[in-house]
């Protein structure tokens, strides 16, 4: 698969696919999202499943464990699986990361979650817009936002050690900069990915779509997350 959109002449474009494909994607991701809101709402709302996971480290070092393989897997074993069962998988792990996200319901006020999801919808959608009609080739964007990614990865990692409240705010920034890059370099990339596969089975579609919906799902939590973790009140 060429790794350039200015491969494709856009009158060549098949609208139609890209439409497809894309209510799709956006179907899934929602889903997801409401699959999580749901599974976070129980669990803060649930002594037991309270005491359950957070009366030690180790139930929660499972869930994140879970969600790494089931990344993986999808990434890794996506030929192998049919879409159903893709579609399975990212609506499972959209329940598990529902449950590690509860804990935001215990820091964060009410007003705070809802805010930073109504800012995160904007900002979300106004990147994913730009992302699927912009003309740019956007492939040297995903090089520079996976660097700064990684680096991003790094500070956090130095910084659970350090615990510098100034850190924590430039982290929380560039988290929140880098992610909304990637959310219009994954929408762009779907694209890509919808022309290069144009006139395929609905099977091999249905599996790009749930891989774009877990992309676009991730980028969506993690602008969530740092918009919280930067402008969110914290109950008294």
């Amino acid at each position: 698969m060429a790794n350039t959109y200015a491969s494709y002449a856009p009158e060549a474009y098949s609208l139609e696919t890209v439409n497809t494909l894309f209510r799709k994607v956006y179907q899934y991701m929602a889903l997801g999202l409401i699959l999580t809101s749901l599974a976070a709402y129980f669990t803060a709302s649930s002594s037991f499943m309270l005491s359950l996971l957070f009366t030690s480290r180790a139930p929660m070092i499972v869930i994140a464990l879970a969600e790494v393989g089931l990344v993986i897997w999808l990434g890794a074993g996506i030929s192998k699986i049919s879409a159903g069962t893709a579609r399975t998988l990212f609506l499972l792990y959209s329940i598990l990361n529902g449950i590690l996200c509860s804990a935001v319901l215990l820091v964060y006020t009410s007003e705070s979650v809802y805010k930073a999801f109504l800012s995160t919808a904007g900002m979300f959608g106004a990147m994913s817009i730009y992302g699927l009609y912009t003309k740019r080739d956007l492939t040297g964007m995903g090089s520079f936002l996976r660097m700064g990614l990684f680096g991003l990865i790094i500070a956090m990692v130095i910084n659970m050690f350090v615990g510098s409240s100034m850190a924590e705010l430039y982290i929380s920034i560039f988290g929140i900069i880098i992610f909304m890059g990637l959310t219009a370099y994954d929408t762009a990339k779907i694209k890509e990915m919808a022309y290069s596969f144009e006139g395929t089975d609905d099977e091999m579609t249905g599996k790009i779509a749930v891989l774009g919906a877990l992309s676009l799902y991730l980028d969506f939590i993690n602008i969530f997350l740092y918009l919280l973790r930067l402008f969110g009140r914290e109950r008294n």
